[in-house]
């Protein structure tokens, strides 16, 4: 296993991540009831496996399987018998979790509430990694950061983060942060795979400037990017698209990667799935990757895709198929940005030129 430092704390989490989304079933037929329902057994086969890897960072939410994730996740490392030390556990905040109106969101209340229901479920005496689920669009920042603050200063939170973001409002939390000496979000957690780089455009510039973390979560575009399913529609009933057309995908665009994923996949002889999170984790920005799996051959496999190692040419491939479109202001940024840098003969480009490839730049 590799390890990668968390934001600016200085502690190290497992380039690969277990996600506990399939955790449980709560039978409330909602989007996450809907993929979830694996029995405690199967839970700690899985918890057990992926500590045994080397894993050490375990990822829930109190809303998945209405908190009957948090509930197996603690009970898995009372089972195991796991060291405290030797785990991070994350979990998260936001979603609704009951049917009064301030069950939901970034309220002061809503936090306190959530953490102390998330302790009791996972029967834990403190959160390593409390994330912020759901971007605040209500309560102004001062409210959650000073609150979040507040349960790291209790003891009962090492170190916060958020999930969902855009970059704008996640600069504004990170400088009032800042400004008032509190606890700054030391992650994001973050759609992204090969067909979805939509969070290279502005919140990844940003991570890297801010040094804050990327936990990446759909890797596999809740199986699309897996290779089970066909062109023409057939898939597998069992697959969490049959279940939750999630998250949104430009098809046309996944389909091509995944025409090419196929052809090196057949090269190295693995499956599709280690290919699309082999390029994942050849990002330089990506901190952890979170794997979810229903099975121990799921698991094993995206453990593996660490293994995995593409080739230059192969990763330009796969960069060049799944290239985002162009759009303003990037490719005025990249224009203009180009007159500040001499070409190597010391010539200046045409206005004509650098339109062009300003145009041609992701």
């Amino acid at each position: 296993m590799e390890y990668a430092p968390l934001g600016n704390t200085g502690v190290f989490v497992s380039r690969l991540s277990l996600g506990a989304l399939t955790f449980g079933s709560s039978g409330a037929g909602d989007m996450y009831d809907k993929i979830a329902g694996l029995d405690q057994e199967a839970v700690t086969g899985l918890v057990e496996r992926a500590l045994a890897a080397g894993v050490n960072l375990i990822d829930t939410a109190n809303v998945y399987s209405d908190g009957q994730s948090e509930r197996m996740v603690g009970q898995a490392l009372r089972d195991l018998a796991v060291d405290r030390s030797s785990v991070l556990v994350a979990t998260k905040f936001f979603g609704r979790c009951g049917s009064g109106p301030n069950d939901i969101g970034g309220s002061r209340k809503h936090i306190v509430d959530s953490v102390d229901r998330s302790l009791s479920r996972l029967g834990l005496d403190f959160i390593d990694l409390y994330q912020m689920h759901g971007q605040e669009n209500v309560a102004a920042e001062e409210e959650y950061l000073r609150a979040l603050d507040d349960l790291v200063a209790a003891g009962k939170v090492r170190y916060v983060g958020c999930s969902n973001w855009q970059a704008w409002k996640l600069m504004k939390a990170l400088g009032v942060s800042a400004w008032r000496g509190w606890a700054r979000f030391q992650s994001v957690q973050g759609y992204y795979s090969i067909a979805g780089r939509d969070i290279e455009r502005e919140v990844v510039p940003l991570l890297e400037d801010q040094d804050v973390s990327l936990l990446v979560w759909g890797g596999l575009a809740w199986g699309l990017l897996s290779g089970k399913y066909a062109r023409d529609g057939t898939s597998p009933t069992a697959g969490r698209l049959s279940q939750v057309d999630y998250p949104p995908v430009d098809r046309q665009r996944a389909w091509t990667c995944i025409d090419r994923m196929r052809v090196i996949g057949e090269e190295h002889g693995v499956s599709v799935a280690r290919v699309a999170l082999a390029w994942i984790l050849s990002k330089p920005f990506v901190t952890s990757l979170i794997v979810g799996a229903k099975s121990l051959d799921q698991l094993e496999d995206n453990l593996a895709a660490l293994e995995l190692e593409l080739t230059g040419a192969e990763l330009a491939e796969l960069d060049q198929v799944s290239a985002l479109p162009t759009e303003y202001p990037g490719w005025a940024v990249n224009l203009m940005g180009r007159t500040r840098w001499p070409e190597p003969d010391g010539a200046v480009p045409d206005l004509g030129d650098r339109l062009r490839g300003a145009a041609d730049a992701p």
